[in-house]
């Protein structure tokens, strides 16, 4: 019998090595990655956009980011898919592929920089015969390119990307990896942004075509142009996690307003970045004839 479709859409991830990787928690929170790919939408080509039409399901009633968060809700049923959330680094502040993206049996490419790869080669038959399931293979990198922008997602082994360094937020006990999956954006949109996290995106999207005008190009630009820049991302990430997640952080310390003014705009630039990254990984997969002719441009 043959197996079902989203084991044969892992071609290079075996489920035997899966089945035994821990289970990571969510990057970013429903928030941050809604909002990752409200970015990326506006930066779609006409024909990228109509390729994600085609391929989202119904349920995502045409829009992309209503499903950017399925990957998180789908881990516990998919449990072959928890290893590709992240990646670990032996406690140094660089990453290397060949030494850090495995999962906990050594498997090559087990981790969420190989994740990005797989998915955008898997929707590259796009219009062709295939047996991948690309509607899913677009909501899993569309999360995916989330994931990597969070620094503690390319973190330390030892404390499993900050889940094992338990601290208070303000006043409420967490630990380091929820304060930048969740804590830094939810504390903004409260303080900031009178509770909207649409009014958020819209900062971020004016921050886009003002402030970071001049960033883009630098974001778009990496020296693999195969496919998605993936590992750089992740080198990015794990700089971050080491300059501004764990700095100046031990077990049982109180974060408060110095950690949060001097971090968000560490968030506030990862969570645009990757949504610009996000458009320009299908604006290549889709109209790959264009895209590197002509400037990202809101559409």
């Amino acid at each position: 019998m043959a197996p079902p479709p989203h084991q044969r859409a892992l071609l290079l991830f075996p489920l035997v090595f899966l089945l035994l990787a821990p289970t990571p928690t969510d990057a970013w929170g429903k928030e941050g990655h809604i909002m990752v790919c409200k970015i990326a939408e506006k930066y779609l080509s006409e024909k990228a956009a109509a390729a994600v039409q085609a391929l989202l399901p119904e349920s995502a009633s045409g829009e992309l980011s209503t499903v950017c968060p399925w990957a998180d809700q789908v881990r516990w049923h998919y449990h072959w898919s928890s290893p590709l959330h992240y990646a670990n680094t032996p406690q140094v502040c660089n990453f290397k592929f060949s030494r850090d993206c495995h999962n906990s049996r050594g498997e090559q490419g087990m981790c969420v920089v190989g994740a990005i790869n797989n998915y955008t080669k898997q929707l590259y038959s796009y219009g062709q015969k295939t047996s991948y399931n690309l509607t899913e293979s677009l909501m899993f990198l569309a999360h995916f390119v989330g994931d990597v922008h969070q620094p503690l997602h390319v973190g330390y082994e030892d404390d499993e990307g900050g889940n094992t360094i338990i601290v208070h937020w303000y006043r409420r006990k967490a630990n380091l990896h929820h304060v930048w999956d969740v804590s830094i954006i939810d504390t903004a949109i409260k303080d900031f942004y009178n509770k909207s996290m649409d009014t958020m995106v819209e900062a971020l999207k004016m921050n886009l075509t003002g402030g970071w005008s001049d960033d883009i190009t630098h974001w778009e630009n990496c020296e693999n142009k195969w496919a998605t820049c993936a590992n750089d991302y992740a080198i990015e990430s794990i700089h971050d996690s080491c300059n501004y997640a764990y700095k100046d952080v031990e077990q049982d310390i109180t974060l408060g307003d110095d950690y949060f003014f001097t971090r968000y705009p560490v968030v506030e630039k990862r969570l645009a970045q990757a949504g610009i990254r996000l458009a320009l990984i299908l604006n290549r997969i889709f109209d790959g004839d264009k895209v590197d002719d002509i400037p990202l441009q809101v559409q």
